[in-house]
Order: structure tokens, then C-alpha cells, then sequence
């Protein structure tokens, strides 16, 4: 039987607004683009490429063992669509792969089983595509005409009782490459993989999410 053919991709362009130099600034003493390329490493992946247009982003991602991609400068804006990232490293690479294994480098923290689980699931069920989500405990709504309009719940209804609701948590996707070359990340066929951990609600923007991630870090969580 044919070996399914893996590539996890990093896309980690230079020029953040918010949060300045955040892909090699430090967490937990390794530069933070390191995690995503440290978790791919351990969990066997066939090639892990870093897109990039930084120079010392590339050289971070070559010192922890990563192939680096320069990308175009019209794909490393704050308007770049990051389907245009994964499908320039299919295109212009060496080799052809089965599946594409998205890493943000801005969730670095995640739990330990996730990806041998996750890729389970996605290879056993023959989906298109997973994403991680995780569910929602918080009471929205939307304010109209100066009312506050509850959204997922009645007012007085307890936390616990909410609609089960679920959000987009960025800590992996999992994709045919098929896929991908036809500009879409997530499938008909796309499985929502659940993950109930603190890691989930990691996603570094600002200093403060920055500073969460370290003291998350600090509680050893597995």
C-alpha cells in the first residue's frame, strides 16, 4: 500500500504590526516560529516548509530544521490570503505530496497527542479535510439599537445549558493537496476535531497573548 506522502506547512511572513518581530521573539527560550517546527518534527511529517519573506526567519527556520520557501512579496501582505501561501509551496516544489499539515506559527502551543490523533481521524474517515475547534462557554449577543440582544442563550439561562456552539481554533489543519491546488483549505467532506484544552484558546496577536502562552507554558500542561 502507497505511503500517504505528508508536508506540514509554516506559513511566517516578517512585518508584524501589533506585536513586532513575533515569530522569532522568544517563548520559553525558543524562538516561537521553533514550536510549530519542533512539534512537526516529532510527529514525523515527511518535509516541513516555512514560507517566508524575512531573512532572519528563514534563518531560525533553518537552524531547527527546516526547508525554507522565499515568498513573493505579493503574497506576504496583511491581505494575503494564506490558501495563496500553501498552494505557491505546492506548486514550486520539488516533490508531490498526498496531504498538507497547516502549522500557524502564532498557536505554538499544542497538546501533545493532537496531531497522532487528529491525522488518525483524518486518514481513517477519508475526509477532505479537519480543522480543530473548540466549544464556546461564553453568552454573546449582538447590540441593536442600543439593546443588547442575547445571541446563544435566553437571559437568566445558565452557562452550562448554552447551545453548543463551536469556534475556529487554529491549532492544526489537515488537507488533501488536491485540495489545496484548487484554492481551498477545507473540504465538503471536512471533519471538526474537538479540542477541549487550554492550549485552544492560544493565539498570539498582542504582547498579552504572548504573555498567556508563557504562563501556560509555565503549568506544564500536556
Amino acid at each position: 500500500m502507497k505511503k500517504n506522502k505528508t508536508i506540514a506547512i509554516i506559513p511566517a511572513r516578517g512585518g508584524s504590526q501589533r506585536l513586532p518581530n513575533k515569530n522569532t521573539k522568544l517563548l520559553g527560550g525558543i524562538p516561537l516560529i521553533a514550536h510549530s517546527i519542533l512539534f512537526a518534527k516529532e510527529n514525523g511529517v515527511d518535509k516541513i516548509m516555512v514560507s517566508t519573506d524575512d531573512v532572519k526567519i528563514k534563518e531560525v527556520a533553518l537552524k531547527y530544521g527546516a526547508d525554507v520557501q522565499i515568498r513573493p512579496k505579493k503574497l506576504a501582505t496583511d491581505e494575503s490570503p494564506t490558501i495563496d501561501t500553501l498552494r505557491h509551496v505546492l506548486e514550486n516544489s520539488d516533490e508531490n505530496y498526498d496531504t498538507v499539515v497547516l502549522l500557524q506559527p502564532t498557536n505554538p502551543l499544542r497538546p501533545t497527542k493532537l496531531f497522532k490523533e487528529a491525522y488518525q481521524k483524518f486518514m481513517e474517515g477519508n475526509f477532505d479535510s479537519l480543522m480543530t475547534v473548540t466549544r464556546n462557554h461564553q453568552k454573546f449577543g449582538k447590540i441593536s439599537n442600543d439593546k443588547f440582544v442575547p445571541f446563544n442563550y435566553k437571559i437568566g439561562q445558565r452557562s452550562q445549558d448554552l447551545e453548543s456552539l463551536y469556534f475556529e481554533n487554529g491549532l492544526l489543519y489537515i488537507t488533501k493537496a488536491s485540495l489545496i491546488l484548487e484554492d481551498k483549505i477545507l473540504g465538503e467532506n471536512n471533519f471538526p476535531f474537538i479540542v477541549e484544552h487550554p492550549f485552544a484558546h492560544v493565539d498570539i496577536d498582542t504582547l498579552e497573548d504572548f504573555e498567556y502562552a508563557e504562563y501556560l507554558m509555565n503549568r506544564h500542561f500536556e
